[in-house]
């Protein structure tokens, strides 16, 4: 019971353990007829609580946070007073809170809404956390994508019997450029992951036809990598640790002339891509962004919003091509800006196209494989 004791005083010391106390305590009053001040509860009958009930609400406490959020479900069934007690609003507002940095990706049908987690701890929790969670944790999400088998293997039936080219898809972003470790060479160099399927034999108006990768050793993809500036300007702004000048992209509208000597312009309306990049995007099935999540760099979040929105414009191509967002990394153990805080910053919610954001780091390629075959699924190729 000492550790118990020790576990249950981490949540001590916070607006949140409080609220919870006191939620669990009303809850106790309303289905078990006793209360912290008058004693334990009764010795068990079929009209009183078991002995769990009648722990001290840390230990409670401690215990629902050790649960999976299937356990939690389950626990709710056993009667009314659990059932009430892994409902209540602040409980599953904490279960996002701690998890939210955990999750490795977050889609466009599973972001939490920003609203859910900007309400101090004061006010009334009216909002249905306990279904955001179990809509935005991944293991949620994987239950909901296995629940389809017979028809993704309908789908990769019919698919058999159509020869279709491999699909292209478009890569860039700041985290190819700005990373220690360059996440293309990785690809190139990783034949156990990313068997090689063909290197680029021809050429898009100057820029190259991409590299094909076999998915599983079966399905074929190319990537094409549009970089937004040479090497050796990259490699520059990598070692001072600054933004080099954007080639990729042109502003629209007024710049803002306010700006610092030497600074580039700021932005204005928009962004549109250059000639050479619109020609591609009017090619690709779908496009890949690199982020680049370390949280020890400064990032310029608004300008990144504008130019997905410019490479993704329903002007140069079909509409609803998917997006991999890869929330990457030089080495899988730096400090990294959660992948769902990352989604809120690109304000990847305005956008009216499939979004997956993927956490990844250039050394291993971990979770890579995992936006690709999201990716591929998403254009029906799996």
């Amino acid at each position: 019971m000492a550790s118990a004791r020790g576990a249950g005083s981490e949540w001590s010391g916070s607006g949140l353990d409080k609220a919870l106390r006191a939620g669990i305590s009303q809850l106790r009053q309303r289905y078990l007829w006793t209360s912290p001040h008058t004693g334990p509860a009764p010795p068990p009958s079929p009209t009183h609580p078991l002995p769990l009930h009648s722990l001290p609400v840390e230990v409670q406490l401690h215990i629902l946070s050790l649960l999976s959020p299937r356990d939690l479900c389950q626990l709710g069934s056993v009667n009314g007073y659990w059932n009430a007690v892994v409902r209540d609003p602040l409980l599953w507002r904490y279960f996002l809170q701690r998890d939210l940095p955990l999750w490795k990706s977050v889609d466009y049908l599973s972001l939490p809404d920003t609203a859910l987690l900007s309400k101090s701890l004061t006010q009334n929790a009216e909002q249905d956390y306990m279904a955001a969670y179990l809509r935005s944790c991944p293991e949620s999400r994987k239950q909901w994508k296995s629940s389809h088998p017979v028809y993704s293997s309908v789908t990769s039936f019919l698919y058999s019997l159509v020869s279709q080219a491999e699909p292209r898809l478009a890569m860039f972003g700041p985290g190819l450029e700005q990373l220690d470790t360059s996440l293309v060479t990785k690809m190139m160099n990783s034949p156990s992951l990313l068997p090689l399927a063909g290197l680029p034999q021809r050429q898009i108006d100057g820029i190259g036809s991409g590299i094909s990768f076999f998915f599983n050793r079966e399905h074929k993809f190319n990537i094409l990598t549009l970089y937004s500036t040479t090497w050796k300007e990259r490699e520059c702004a990598r070692m001072e640790e600054s933004a080099a000048i954007n080639k990729l992209f042109v502003p629209q509208g007024v710049a803002d002339v306010d700006g610092a000597d030497g600074d580039p312009p700021r932005l204005g309306a928009s962004y549109s891509v250059i000639p050479q990049v619109e020609q591609v995007c009017r090619l690709v099935d779908g496009f890949i962004y690199v982020a680049n999540a370390e949280a020890r760099r400064k990032h310029d979040r608004k300008e990144e919003c504008l130019q997905i929105q410019a490479m993704i414009n329903r002007a140069l191509g079909p509409a609803g091509r998917p997006l991999l967002v890869l929330s990457c990394v030089s080495q899988p153990d730096m400090n990294r800006v959660p992948c769902v805080h990352l989604s809120h910053h690109l304000q990847l919610s305005l956008l009216d196209v499939p979004w997956l954001t993927q956490d990844s780091d250039a050394e291993t390629l971990a979770g890579f494989l995992e936006g690709i075959e999201w990716i591929l699924r998403e254009l029906g190729r799996l």
